[in-house]
C-alpha cells in the first residue's frame, strides 16, 4: 500500500469541493474559464479540476434534471498527502465526540482512497481523504454520483 498520495499538489493539504450540476458541459465550460485551466479528469457524468493556484480539487457531478430536491453542493473535503494524516483526523474527530464513517481503500470518483467522513453542526458533510491510486476504472455507486454517504448526522458534542 502507498504511504504517500498518488496525487501531487502544493502544500500538505488542499480544499475539495464536489458540486452537483444539471448541465455538465455548461458547468465544465464555466469552471474552465473561472479557473483558467482545463479539467484533469473527465468521465461520463464527472469532471475534475485541479488548478495549482488556487490549489483546489473541484469535481462536477452530473445529476438528473428532474430531481428537484438536489442540493447544489454535494460535499466538502480536505485532501491530504498521507494515510497518517487521515488517521490523525479520525483521532481528532473521535476525541471531540463526533460521529464518523471511515472508508479504507475505497473506490470513488474514479480513484482509490482512504477517507473519514464527518458532518458539521448544519449537516454539511466533510471528508478528509488521501488518494492512493489516481485513476480507477470505475466509480462506487451508493446512490450518489460522488460517493457521499448519507449516514452522517451532526454530533451533539461541542466542537471547535
Amino acid at each position: 500500500m502507498n504511504k504517500q498520495s498518488a496525487v501531487n499538489f502544493p502544500g500538505s493539504s488542499r480544499v475539495h469541493i464536489a458540486l452537483a450540476v444539471m448541465d455538465l458541459e455548461r458547468s465544465r465550460t464555466f469552471y474552465e474559464t473561472l479557473l483558467g485551466v482545463p479539467p484533469t479528469k473527465e468521465r461520463p457524468g464527472y469532471v475534475k479540476f485541479e488548478p495549482q493556484n488556487p490549489s483546489v480539487n473541484l469535481t462536477l457531478n452530473e445529476v438528473d434534471e428532474t430531481n428537484n430536491t438536489r442540493q447544489p453542493t454535494m460535499h466538502y473535503g480536505v485532501q491530504v498527502k498521507t494515510p497518517q494524516a487521515v488517521q490523525e483526523a479520525i483521532t481528532r474527530f473521535s476525541e471531540a465526540g463526533l460521529k464518523t464513517l471511515v472508508e479504507k481503500n475505497t473506490t470513488c470518483c474514479y480513484a482509490v482512497q482512504d477517507k473519514v467522513w464527518v458532518a458539521d453542526p448544519e449537516g454539511n458533510q466533510w471528508e478528509i481523504f488521501v488518494v492512493l491510486e489516481a485513476d480507477a476504472d470505475f466509480q462506487k455507486d451508493n446512490g450518489s454520483s460522488c460517493c457521499t454517504p448519507n449516514f452522517v448526522q451532526a454530533s451533539s458534542a461541542t466542537c471547535c
